[in-house]
Parts: C-alpha cells; sequence; structure tokens
C-alpha cells in the first residue's frame, strides 16, 4: 500500500512523518489528507504548511505515532497542548490528557497582605497590597495547575514528582487568576483561614510608607482539592 512520507513546516517548524500515521485517528489532520497529498496549500519550498504552534505539534504527532500521551517530566503547557489538540479536533488526545489531570490532592494557597481602616474614624477602603502568594502541595499537582505561573526557586529539593512542598510561590500577586486556575484544573474550595495582627506604631518607617499600611497585617489560607 502506497504510504507517502509527508513533510510539514509547522509555524516555521519542519516535520517528517507518513500519511498512514495522519490518518491513524478522525480528527482535522485525517480530513486535511483525505484526499492524497497534492492539494494542500505549501510553502515556498513545497512543504505542507500549517500556522499553528511548532514546538508543540511534536507531541501531536507523538501521540498519532503511538495513539498514546507521553509527556517529559517537566512539561508545564498542558494548557496550550489541550488548545492544539481541540484545534486539530483529536478527542483521543483530549481525553488523554483529561485523565492525566484528574490526580486527586490538596493544594493550599496562602498569603499575607496589609490593610488599612481609614484615618479619623472613615471606613475608607484601599487596594489590598499582598507580598506573596505561596503554593503548598504535592509537586505534580502544583505544577499542572500553575504551570509557568509558578516559581520554584526558593525550592531546593529536586526529588521525585510526587514529594510535596510549602516553598513554591507564584510569579504574580492575582488571587482571582490563581483561583480560576485551581477551577479549570478541577478543584474546589473546601476550606479558608485567616487572621489580623496589628503591629506598634513607635516604629520608624521607610519614605513613603504608608503608617495605616504598616500596622495592620493579615495572613489567609485556602484549601482547595480535587477529587
Amino acid at each position: 500500500m502506497d504510504d507517502p512520507l509527508v513533510e510539514f513546516n509547522v509555524g516555521g517548524v519542519f516535520y517528517s512523518t507518513h500519511l498512514s500515521t495522519l490518518r491513524k485517528e478522525g480528527g482535522r489532520l485525517a480530513d486535511m489528507f483525505a484526499e492524497g497529498v497534492n492539494s494542500i496549500p505549501r510553502d515556498s519550498k513545497g512543504k505542507v504548511f500549517i500556522d499553528r504552534d511548532g514546538v508543540l505539534f511534536r507531541y501531536i504527532l507523538d501521540y498519532l505515532r503511538n495513539l498514546a500521551l507521553v509527556l517529559p517530566e517537566n512539561f508545564h503547557e498542558r494548557a496550550r497542548l489541550r488548545a492544539e489538540a481541540e484545534f486539530f479536533q483529536l478527542n483521543g488526545l483530549l481525553a488523554a490528557l483529561e485523565g492525566e489531570n484528574r490526580q486527586t490532592g490538596f493544594i493550599t494557597i496562602g498569603y499575607r497582605g496589609t490593610f488599612a481602616f481609614g484615618r479619623d474614624g472613615l471606613s475608607d477602603v484601599k487596594f489590598r497590597k499582598l507580598a506573596r502568594i505561596i503554593v503548598c502541595g504535592r509537586v505534580v499537582l502544583c505544577r499542572e495547575v500553575f504551570g509557568e505561573t509558578l516559581n520554584e526557586s526558593r525550592d531546593p529539593d529536586r526529588g521525585p514528582l510526587d514529594r510535596y512542598t510549602g516553598r513554591f510561590f507564584l510569579k504574580h500577586l492575582f488571587l482571582e487568576q490563581a483561583f480560576d486556575s485551581l477551577q479549570d484544573a478541577g478543584f474546589r474550595c473546601v476550606a479558608s483561614c485567616g487572621s489580623g495582627t496589628s503591629g506598634g506604631s513607635g516604629v520608624e518607617l521607610k519614605p513613603g510608607v504608608d503608617p495605616e499600611e504598616s500596622r495592620w497585617n493579615h495572613y489567609n489560607e485556602f484549601v482547595f482539592m480535587r477529587q
């Protein structure tokens, strides 16, 4: 049976594979080559051109070759790979990504911030100010949920993925973004706690520091679970 070689230019990255590989699972690629390879748009060098993420396309081809999902241990781009799988209409890959992401466990989000009650008895509301959003939990879950927004520079251990850590933190200071990431990954909030403290007013402050902000501090934790 004739099984021609197909050369790709995907977002500027070149690939080669057999036509039978592209037809292993129904979807956009199988439909694209349903009538053969001669009627497909090509670049100036004659390669089939697809305007998608060229780096992630390697995982699309790997999946089609084996009909199984195998990702590197430190892979942090599952959300983007899911978007590519949706574009290419690969339901099997989508199911594999969903199944991989369904490990159960807990993630705790903690942060310390400052707030002010207002001067002269007024209850004016000020913007919250966070020092850092801390992430605690099993490493593989934390990496899955937060991906490239996770800062691991304070975690000295480089052991197995099933270890736990309390030394990750996020590269941003937006609580709602962190909560959205957890919700998108199937987590729900099951517990929370908070505390506030009043600092001394006689401490010398740095220039430009709001005295009210230096006095009132709070620490909060939110526990998220995925079953």
